[in-house]
């Protein structure tokens, strides 16, 4: 059998190529191709355009020009692409964004990996050979988005691990599916501080009155579709390059319940009957403008299950949120019935069983996952055996879009937050992808000689929560029957291992004792809330350690310095500080 050379003995064998019409997108990513494959076998590969005259030499056309190959790109999606050998040659082509994933999984078929966005694994072949192939891919989900900070920081990197969602990424890497407003909307749309004190009516009536504190809309006031309608168009209009706009619930409960929206709950058998009637109209009205506009609502918590009647229009997304849910045994298998959720008639239903009703009745579902624990960022978070079950349970029931929420702090979080990061962006792709691989490539190279310990610190920390079925919540206590004294003893031997196996190499035990810090908060805040233990050196220190590896926010809400200061003070969270959980505002470094 011959084999094909991209480069010999530090050679270039091949030549890359683009048409002479090409795209921003297919330049950018014929430039990537070349540099890493510089990188790999230090030969300097040629990038040529070419126009239409014949090519004798062995190519790699991307982009249009892989027509010259007989491979025509078509009606590829925007993410889709095609990787086809012919002859001594390969084309790699795909919609705008697609023809840089064809790069990238190109690169991987290579054997680069992609892990963060200042550790790659990039191979050292003075030969290397080209593969011979023949595949098309395309994602199972349209939108793929999580907030860890090394993707929201870092958009070039997003690229490289498919995420597509609201990332500021350039039109030059493929751009993004972005928001005009993201969720929460309500007050976006009609604010009470500017309008309750004329009209009480266009607001949420709660036991019998209406109410400006924590309020939503009354959804059958004809007057609040009227101000929606030319609200949501002013955006649109502000807002051009954006496809998608919430009209969401704000962020709590204190749904509508004047006479009129109870009744349509009642007889949908779910408060978020009124929500989708409403936002149908809206949708409705806005579709002669912007017909390529999608209008995202919430199914969040008093809105969850499914409504009896109504279906969601061909332009409207709903977003099932499953905030309630517990996040250490699969949805379809976990027993834990206290997280169900009411319906008008005083019945209740589990997160699974609304995501099963939602796909019988909405052609676009959206989620909005949970990855970490919002209020100790730190803290373990045993979910790591349902992330690939969970995705598939999404593309099982016809979901087009996930977000997984992560920690998102600006300086990042230490439970393990890079794998977790990089794992999810492969299931958002591929929920049946071989993530056993994808965890041990990472943990080999990211933690060297540790990547067995932590392992096996992942395996101990989900076997206690399995097999004590230990159910999790988004928002729980350090004080959980994982978190206990004699379990963070084993922790911490493991931990001790794995410092050890990397003692001499800096790199990765610097990363080690990054990981660590979960540990160590968990036991100083546990020490400090169920035993009345606070040693002053001890505490400093980890603040000391968390600032070093330059992390900020501990909870989701409140700063370090607040976090600080609540744990000397006895308080499980700075957020007691305040009234409203948001009081001390977003992120300031």
């Amino acid at each position: 059998m011959v084999t094909n050379w991209i480069a010999r003995n530090g050679q270039p064998c091949i030549t890359l190529v683009t048409s002479i019409d090409a795209s921003e997108q297919e330049k950018y990513a014929a430039q990537e191709l070349k540099n890493y494959l510089d990188l790999i076998t230090t030969a300097s590969i040629p990038l040529k355009t070419v126009h239409d005259e014949s090519i004798n030499e062995s190519i790699i056309a991307v982009g249009k020009a892989a027509h010259k190959l007989g491979v025509i790109a078509g009606d590829l999606g925007i993410d889709d692409f095609i990787l086809q050998s012919s002859g001594k040659s390969l084309a790699i082509t795909g919609g705008k964004r697609g023809v840089i994933y064809g790069v990238y999984e190109f690169l991987e078929k290579l054997g680069c990996r992609f892990f963060t966005p200042v550790c790659e694994k990039i191979p050292s072949q003075t030969d290397l050979e080209l593969p011979v192939l023949r595949e098309k891919q395309s994602p199972a989900f349209e939108y793929r988005y999580h907030n860890y900070k090394d993707f929201t920081g870092y958009p070039r990197f997003a690229v490289k691990n498919r995420i597509n969602g609201p990332v500021p990424i350039k039109e030059k890497f493929g751009g993004n599916m972005s928001y005009v407003w993201f969720v929460h909307s309500f007050n976006n749309i009609l604010d009470p501080e500017e309008w309750f004190e004329k009209h009480p009516e266009y607001f949420s009536m709660v036991d019998g009155k209406r109410i400006k504190e924590r309020t939503q809309l009354c959804l059958t006031n004809p007057d609040v579709l009227k101000l929606t309608i030319e609200k949501v168009k002013s955006a649109l209009r502000e807002r051009p390059e954006c496809r998608l706009i919430s009209v969401s619930q704000n962020d709590w409960y204190n749904n509508c319940t004047c006479q009129e929206c109870q009744e349509i709950d009642e007889f949908e058998g779910s408060n978020a009957g009124s929500l989708i009637r409403f936002v149908n109209q809206v949708a409705e009205a806005i579709e002669p403008e912007f017909p390529e506009i999608i209008i995202d609502t919430l199914a969040y918590q008093y809105s969850r299950p499914a409504p009896k009647y109504v279906r969601p229009r061909k332009n409207v997304c709903v977003r099932l949120c499953s905030i309630e849910a517990c996040f250490a045994h699969p949805f379809e298998t976990c027993d834990d019935s206290t997280r169900q959720v009411k319906r008008p008639d005083g019945t209740s239903s589990d997160f699974i069983h609304d995501l099963q009703d939602w796909a019988k009745v909405c052609d676009r579902i959206y989620i909005w996952d949970y990855t970490t624990c919002f209020a100790h960022y730190p803290a373990p978070f045993p979910n790591w055996n349902v992330l690939q079950p969970n995705i598939k349970a999404y593309a099982k029931n016809n979901v087009k879009g996930v977000f997984e929420q992560a920690c998102g702090a600006k300086g990042g979080g230490a439970d393990l937050n890079e794998l977790r990061a990089y794992l999810i962006a492969k299931l958002l792709w591929n929920p049946d992808c071989d993530l056993e691989q994808h965890e041990k490539d990472f943990l080999g190279f990211y933690y060297g000689a540790a990547g067995d310990q932590i392992s096996e610190y992942i395996t101990v920390l989900t076997d206690k929560a399995e097999q004590d079925n230990i159910h999790v919540g988004f928002n729980d206590e350090t004080n959980k029957g994982y978190l206990t004294d004699e379990m963070l003893d084993i922790y911490n031997e493991i931990f001790d291992r794995a410092e050890r196996a990397v003692h001499g190499d800096p790199i990765r035990a610097m990363r080690v004792a990054k990981a660590r810090l979960s540990i160590r908060w968990v036991r100083i805040k546990n020490d400090a809330m169920l035993k009345g233990i606070k040693i002053p050196e001890v505490i400093n220190r980890f603040f000391e350690d968390w600032r070093a590896h330059e992390m900020t926010r501990i909870d989701e809400w409140v700063s370090a310095e607040t976090t600080h200061r609540a744990l000397i003070e006895g308080r499980w969270r700075g957020t007691e500080f305040y009234k409203n959980w948001w009081d001390e505002g977003v992120e300031e470094l």
